[in-house]
């Protein structure tokens, strides 16, 4: 109740007590994938494909045949061939919108679809981090299937070594560290940056002589507080289109702290590793992600912006409607949209599995030694070395 009465000196007063204007409160979510430099352009992305998905195609390396010529032997030298392939990416469309009592505002004075309004952006924003999350642990999932599982096109053979064959996909593109922690502690004679060699060991191992000169490191606030711990935080920031990222080895690693889960339950984990391959040790899971290892890009949607009123509701006081539509193709370098190509995907949709060919939840399927399990991307690059997500299981 608001109305204070008997106030001394004043109570031939109805009085009403002192109300501030509406703040708004500050978002704070796990801070965003979205604005970081792991999302780029794929200008071969065509957005205006009549379906709910679309092609990329290019020329695969190819394998030459040199001859030697000769001067005695008359036999036709052979001649090279050359092949193309193509991948699939999909489309996807969101919404959001809401409703409000146009008469409300005489009782409450403040306009509802206002505060709609000005959240959108950030609502928006969020809607990508969490399909460009889902995406890494999707990429997650296929490349553990493939180095923990036997079947469907994988030996299970495990994850990357520094001497595996990057072009042999039955490897999984991912580093399992096992019981090590990204962050050892430190010792007598372990000191300094030796104490996250893990972390360059793991690069080292997937991209061998073609590692990048940089990537970004997506990091927990636990593994942020041991870098720091470490006194491995480089003093000097890089700017990165109006962001400032922290770096450790001397910009190696630019990291993106998030608190979003990027790992897999005990039961997702028990899952793969009922697969007949090398089972994964680690139980969480980090990313180096290089730059624009995610294309995303808008889709002209129509109508973006749509205002609907309704003067006959609410016995004619009326309300009215405000709907933002946006659409995006977001999609991994190096990989092949498998799952529905009848339908929008879900986030839950970008990690799901599939099993005989229907796709899955990955905590739904029961299918014994998952030897007909694959995720929905699945590798297309000839080599792993052109891919730019790099999952790593630690402790």
């Amino acid at each position: 109740m608001t109305i204070v009465q008997n106030v001394p000196g004043a109570t031939n007063f109805a009085l009403q007590s002192a109300i501030s204007a509406y703040s708004d409160e500050a978002y704070t979510n796990a801070k965003k994938l979205s604005g970081s430099g792991i999302v780029g352009d794929n200008p071969e992305i065509n957005t205006s494909t009549e379906t709910f998905i679309g092609q990329v195609r290019w020329f695969k390396p190819m394998t030459p045949v040199i001859n030697v010529a000769s001067l005695t032997v008359a036999t036709a030298g052979t001649g090279n061939t050359y092949a193309s392939d193509f991948l699939l990416y999909v489309k996807t469309v969101r919404t959001y919108g809401a409703t409000a009592v146009n008469m409300q505002s005489i009782v409450t004075q403040q306009d509802g679809l206002a505060k709609i309004s000005r959240d959108f952006a950030e609502h928006r924003a969020q809607d990508e981090h969490n399909a460009i999350l889902a995406i890494l642990k999707g990429v997650a999932i296929s490349e553990a299937l493939n180095g923990a599982c036997a079947g469907s096109g994988s030996t299970g053979l495990g994850g990357q070594t520094f001497t595996n064959d990057p072009t042999n996909k039955q490897f999984g593109f991912y580093v399992d560290l096992g019981a090590a922690t990204p962050i050892i502690a430190a010792t007598a004679a372990v000191q300094g940056a030796d104490r996250a060699s893990n972390f360059l060991q793991a690069i080292g191992m997937a991209y061998k002589d073609y590692e990048p000169e940089y990537a970004y490191l997506v990091t927990s606030p636990e593994i942020l507080a041991s870098l720091r711990s470490a006194n491995l935080v480089d003093q000097t920031k890089v700017s990165e289109a109006n962001i400032n990222f922290e770096t450790i080895f001397g910009g190696k690693f630019r990291l993106i702290q998030t608190r979003a889960s990027q790992g897999f339950s005990s039961a997702q984990l028990t899952k793969i590793n009922t697969g007949a391959g090398v089972d994964i040790v680690g139980v969480k899971t980090s990313f180096i992600v290089l730059p624009g290892a995610i294309a995303m890009k808008p889709l002209d949607v129509p109508t973006p912006v749509e205002i609907f009123r309704d003067g006959r509701a609410y016995n004619g006081g009326g309300s009215t409607d405000i709907w933002y539509r946006w659409g995006y193709v977001a999609h991994p370098a190096g990989y092949n949209w498998a799952g529905s190509q009848g339908a929008f995907p879900l986030d839950t949709d970008y990690q799901s599995v599939l099993e005989a060919a229907a796709q899955k939840d990955l905590l739904t399927v029961a299918s014994g030694t998952m030897a007909s399990t694959n995720g929905v991307w699945t590798r297309k690059t000839n080599s792993a070395l052109q891919l730019g997500i790099l999952p790593i299981f630690h402790s």
